[in-house]
């Protein structure tokens, strides 16, 4: 854990507190966080097509000259 160590009693001054029987829930939109894990991915494809189609130029740009 990073930062510095606090103390006080629960539910006073900022600071949380434990209820029993509560289900606690996450702070994370799955949905929002699985379409974004889907951008990136076609972002990375795009990429990565883009350099095999440099790659294949500049080798077929090496065959004409030699």
């Amino acid at each position: 854990a990073a930062g510095t160590e606090e103390t006080g009693l629960p539910g006073l001054t900022g600071m949380g507190s434990v209820q029993q029987g509560w289900l606690e829930l996450s702070n994370v939109k799955v949905v929002e966080e699985m379409v974004n894990l889907i951008k990136a991915q076609r972002a990375y494809e795009i990429n990565s097509k883009a350099i095999q189609a440099a790659d294949e130029m500049m080798q077929m740009s090496n065959r004409l000259r030699g």
